[in-house]
C-alpha cells in the first residue's frame, strides 16, 4: 500500500517536473530568481529527451510499483490520467528529439521575453516635493 502511494507520488512529481521544464521560464517575470532552478531543470530535461535517456524518476517509480506487488499501471486516477502524458506508447526517437527541440524553443521564447521586459527603457522617476 505504501509503495503504491510512493510510486504515485513519484509519478506526480515527474509530471510536475516536466511541466516546470517546459513552462517554468514563463514565470520569470514574476519570480526572477526562479531562473536558478529552471535553467538546470530545462537543461536536464532537454538533455534527457535529446539523448534518448531515461529519467531516474522512471526506474524509481517502477521499482516502487514492483515492491508494491504491481506488474504495471492498472486502473486508478493517477495512472489513467497521468501515465499517458508522461509515458506515451507511440513515442519514437524522432518524437523525443522533436520534444527536446520544442522545449528549447519554448524556453528560449520565455527567456527572450523576460530579458526584453527587464531591459525596456523606463521613464525617469519624478520627485515630487512633500507639501
Amino acid at each position: 500500500m505504501i509503495y503504491r502511494f510512493l510510486a504515485d507520488a513519484v509519478l506526480v512529481l515527474h509530471l510536475a517536473f516536466i511541466i516546470f521544464v517546459v513552462l517554468g521560464g514563463w514565470f520569470l517575470p514574476r519570480w526572477p530568481r526562479l531562473a536558478w532552478l529552471h535553467v538546470p531543470a530545462a537543461v536536464w530535461g532537454t538533455t534527457i529527451e535529446l539523448c534518448g535517456c531515461i529519467c531516474p524518476l522512471t526506474p524509481l517509480e517502477n521499482t516502487l510499483r514492483r515492491w508494491g506487488g504491481e506488474a504495471g499501471y492498472p486502473g486508478g486516477f493517477v495512472e489513467h490520467y497521468l501515465l499517458a502524458v508522461i509515458y506515451p506508447d507511440a513515442l519514437t526517437r524522432e518524437g523525443q528529439i522533436t520534444l527536446g527541440i520544442g522545449v528549447v524553443i519554448i524556453n528560449l521564447a520565455a527567456y527572450v521575453h523576460w530579458w526584453r521586459m527587464g531591459h525596456r527603457q523606463r521613464p525617469p522617476r519624478r520627485h515630487t516635493p512633500c507639501p
